[in-house]
């Protein structure tokens, strides 16, 4: 009698029951990769301002002026800067950062120091400064926050990523 190879009602349970545990563990890890990617992408965001702001300070101080306040309207390179750093309204930071503007809602806070706020465009959001409020881009807790430089401290970046 020939006995016919295969596999037995029992081995192919044990099987579906152990791919069922590793589906279940692995399922919450992979759920949440929105979450995830919008905090990379305010992370990429804050390296481009921190990167962009360093460049121009590095232009303003061969330039001789990293000491000028803000209000006197110097520009680098088409970049209002303040104390060498990029000013957070129309005209600095967005013209230092490619595509600013055009892919993420931005709107200002403050007066001195001023401070930019950007965060993704979603809902009543508009790319760039258009009808933006610092408001509604903060009452999502998931924003980068751009603080123009003053006479005694330099420009600053953080992330808040809450509620991303």
């Amino acid at each position: 009698m020939k006995r016919q190879g295969g596999f037995t009602l029992i081995e192919l349970v044990v099987v579906i029951v152990i791919l069922g545990i590793l589906a279940v563990t692995a399922a919450p890890r992979f759920l949440n990769l929105q979450s995830d990617a919008r905090e990379s992408a305010l992370q990429g965001l804050k390296g481009a301002v921190d990167g962009a702001s360093g460049i121009v300070f590095g232009k303003a101080a061969i330039d001789g002026i990293e000491t000028k306040a803000p209000a006197t309207g110097v520009q680098v390179e088409d970049v209002l800067v303040g104390y060498g750093y990029p000013t957070a309204a129309t005209g600095g930071l967005d013209n230092a950062v490619n595509g600013l503007s055009a892919d993420w809602a931005l709107a200002n806070e403050g007066s001195d120091p001023e401070t930019l706020v950007a965060t993704f465009v979603s809902g009543d959001l508009e790319a760039g400064f258009a009808s933006n409020s610092a408001t509604d881009i903060k009452a999502g807790n998931c924003y980068v926050t751009y603080s123009e430089a003053t006479s005694g401290a330099v420009a600053t970046t953080s992330v808040e990523n809450s509620g991303c």
